[in-house]
């Protein structure tokens, strides 16, 4: 019996590489054994082109995984030694089941669409990661149920109760988590009102002593939607541009549901540099409290000077809702358009600084 999925095979030429990279072939599978088998369909890396052949057992598959975390115990998305992460203790995980280690080859590697900071959540993270399928055959064992939810359900066992692997699908051909991604959804909570503090979202919930003017939150935030250079909103790095395109910014008063009572902002944008989230979300709360003017927020954008600016505010309330993806179709054209956006920014940072703007190049992936 054969399930029919579009996916993505990626042969790296580097010896003892688990992961395409540049120079890589890429190919797609046609379909996929219940044993695990993929079977090979073309080579031009956009899924269409000269067919390969029979099942492929050394070329890595490339499989989507869908995932929500509680970011309270993790020193954020990136494997960091010593300390744990997100990404380190799903790799670990990966590892482990796929028998990595026993079967001589390198430990899985997650790319991710966006990493988050120490203590943030997410419900919508999106990450990739490519196995070869013998190593998904020993996953499947003798259970006669689609390998890959054999994956996931083995996972679910391996991981603490903080991290859910909610999906495992094959990714479609030229999918990429990070550089495909078009747009990334934030929300911040905030509770302003002391008879609704429930201590169960104590660690997902920002506690705020005044009463907020969330009509003059909203009016400030809304001038700052738009491409602009966020230097004023971003924590400096090296090389690293701080224009982005904030396509969405609101507050409001959620009247029912699970946040009934709560102060809520929802934030969206093709991405987002170092801390630009809560360093938002702390100049709304400046003009909530009635401390700085509705017009204060954009002065600060044009200044672009982090000194004396918005407070960055703690990371518990913020979560990473939503990862949103071109049609298939579109996936690797975004992807190598991202990419070269990316590279472009790269060139122009390596070379002598000039006048103008802080970097103008492609998106980042990072925390909010």
């Amino acid at each position: 019996m054969v399930a029919r999925h579009p996916t993505t095979l990626a042969r790296d030429r580097r010896p003892g590489a688990g992961r395409p990279g540049p120079g890589a072939t890429v190919c797609r599978v046609d379909a996929v054994d219940e044993d695990g088998r993929g079977r090979a369909g073309s080579t031009d890396g956009h899924g269409t082109g000269a067919t390969v052949g029979a099942a492929v057992q050394d070329v890595p598959v490339r499989l989507r995984l869908d995932l929500a975390y509680d970011g309270t115990a993790f020193a954020g998305w990136a494997r960091q030694p010593t300390l744990r992460t997100v990404q380190g203790v799903l790799e670990d995980a990966l590892a482990l089941v796929l028998r990595s280690g026993p079967r001589g080859e390198a430990p899985p590697r997650l790319t991710v669409a966006g990493r988050t900071d120490s203590g943030v959540h997410a419900r919508g993270q999106v990450a990739h990661v490519d196995v070869v399928p013998a190593a998904l055959e020993a996953v499947r064992g003798r259970s006669d149920r689609p390998v890959l939810d054999v994956l996931r359900t083995r996972l679910t066992g391996v991981l603490d109760d903080d991290v859910v692997v909610r999906d495992v699908t094959p990714a479609p051909a030229g999918f990429d988590a990070r550089f495909s991604a078009l747009r990334r959804r934030y929300a911040y909570r905030v509770g302003d009102d002391p008879s609704l503090r429930d201590p169960l979202r104590r660690a997902h919930v920002l506690q705020h002593r005044q009463p907020l003017d969330v009509a003059a939150m909203d009016a400030a935030a809304s001038t700052l939607v738009g491409r602009h250079d966020f230097a004023a909103y971003c924590k400096p790095r090296p090389d690293a541009t701080t224009i982005r395109t904030l396509e969405a910014f609101g507050w409001s008063r959620v009247a029912d549901g699970p946040d009934a009572g709560l102060v809520v902002a929802h934030v969206q944008a093709d991405a987002f540099c170092h801390s630009m989230v809560r360093a938002l979300v702390g100049a709304s709360l400046a003009v909530g409290e009635g401390r700085r003017p509705v017009g204060w927020p954009s002065e600060l954008l044009r200044s672009r000077r982090r000194e004396g600016g918005a407070t960055v505010v703690a990371a518990h309330g913020l979560t990473l809702e939503e990862v949103t993806y071109p049609p298939d179709a579109e996936l690797a054209v975004r992807a190598d358009r991202t990419r070269a956006r990316r590279q472009a920014h790269e060139a122009q940072t390596a070379a002598p600084a000039g006048p103008g703007p802080a970097g103008s190049g492609g998106p980042g992936d990072c925390c909010g």
